[in-house]
């Protein structure tokens, strides 16, 4: 899977409520909370965020809630990919079940600016920086993770596995 998009960077500890504030957690429907998604961090990502643009983050990304309506929220609103220093376990989690790719790249957070355009490579984690030219090494999936991005999510892996 390969993806090239703008980045949006955000700092440390962005928790669910900056991801999908509380006061919108009275839908579950995507598109909706995608109208939302990252306000409180950021007033104007709703409205500028395109198809394909990459979030890059600090640590400790996702913290907060256990709530599965902030990487529901992120892919809805077109994110194609969320890079971070680190990520809260639950929200890592989360992403993978519901196939949002995401990729822990301490190296790279310091260096990478909101603006910067980049080319990633989830299933090597090469992340070029296409704006700099400088290219960084995360740490990919394993095979079976990636399984589950290829088919979008958990549910749609496991319906899969189970013909």
């Amino acid at each position: 899977m390969n993806f090239v998009g703008k980045v949006y960077k955000f700092g440390s500890d962005i928790d669910t409520d900056a991801i999908i504030p509380a006061r919108y957690l009275n839908t579950s429907d995507p598109q909706e909370l995608a109208r939302h998604c990252m306000e409180d961090a950021d007033p104007n990502f709703p409205s500028v965020v395109q198809q394909g643009d990459i979030i890059v983050a600090d640590k400790n990304f996702g913290c907060g809630s256990s709530r599965e309506h902030a990487p529901i929220a992120i892919k809805a609103a077109g994110v194609s990919l969320v890079i971070a220093r680190s990520f809260a376990r639950i929200f890592y989690r989360n992403s993978v079940n519901i196939g949002l790719p995401i990729l822990e790249c301490p190296d790279c957070i310091d260096e990478i600016q909101t603006g910067d355009r980049l080319e990633v490579n989830l299933i090597k984690g090469e992340i070029k920086n296409n704006s700099t030219g400088k290219t960084y090494q995360a740490q990919p999936f394993p095979d079976f993770m990636q399984g589950i991005m290829d088919k979008g999510g958990l549910i749609e892996y496991v319906r899969e596995k189970v013909k």
